[in-house]
């Protein structure tokens, strides 16, 4: 598998470089603050100015405007939610792929509803006005997916995932298409069924994750949220391939 992201930025070596780094810090952490009270769409660079101590022509050294700052808070969270699924990870066996995915799916549901504000301006309805950049933040962007292909190629090339994902749809001649390039650019080796049940498995996990955090369940459908949740992981496993996974015991 390919790197998901560049290796960590070098550190700022003198004190000018270290003073601008503190203070760039501290706007993204007063970023943060503010996408939890007002949302994205109002972020002020402006009012983070007021709260950081220093006149708005002074935070504008630093970062050139609110689109900007959206994209380092984007950056920013992506990378915690990416670092949060790797410790997760480290924490399995490499050849237990099932519990892999399941340690994955929790980490990023974990992270989700610590940091519901965070999560809505990754996955939440778009910023008016605002196009992340693609060249910085698709490698952030891309973490959790490169680690959810890895558990699947890898329990692929160890031959613990079944031959077509225990489904028998056939994949149309332009998705194998897509799903080539896909396959080339990550390095995989999972056939066309099992990549496209990897898909499925991706954005079903994102998309139960989000009915929990923008409350799309109403308030009194589900009280066993945390079951509901497991068992959605224990199911997907099926659907992409890998070996049973008991639901129960995933919040032990």
């Amino acid at each position: 598998m390919p790197q998901s992201v560049l290796g960590p930025a070098p550190k700022p070596s003198t004190p000018r470089e270290r003073a601008r780094a503190r203070t760039v810090a501290d706007i993204i952490r007063l970023g943060r603050e503010h996408l939890a009270l007002h949302g994205a769409a109002a972020l002020s660079l402006r009012a983070v100015a007021r709260d950081l101590g220093v006149v708005s022509s002074a935070v504008y050294r630093y970062v050139e405007n609110r689109e900007e700052l959206l994209t380092l808070l984007l950056i920013d969270a992506y990378n915690e939610l990416g670092d949060d699924v790797d410790a997760a990870l480290g924490a399995v066996p490499e050849g237990d792929f099932g519990w892999r995915f399941m340690a994955l799916g929790l980490a990023v549901r974990d992270w989700a509803l610590r940091e519901p504000a965070r999560y809505a301006l990754l996955f939440g309805s778009p910023v008016p006005g605002y196009q992340a950049p693609a060249e910085r933040t698709t490698g952030p962007g891309t973490r959790v997916i490169y680690a959810l292909m890895a558990i699947l190629d890898g329990a692929y090339r160890a031959g613990r995932l079944t031959a077509d994902g225990g489904h028998a749809a056939v994949v149309p001649p332009p998705l194998a298409m897509d799903l080539a390039k896909i396959r080339t650019e990550l390095g995989l080796t999972v056939p066309d069924g099992l990549l496209a049940s990897g898909a499925l498995v991706w954005t079903s996990l994102f998309g139960a994750i989000s009915f929990e955090v923008f409350g799309q369940y109403g308030a009194d459908t589900f009280a066993a949220r945390d079951e509901l949740f497991a068992h959605h992981l224990a199911v997907l496993a099926g659907v992409a391939g890998l070996r049973a996974v008991r639901a129960e015991g995933a919040f032990d």
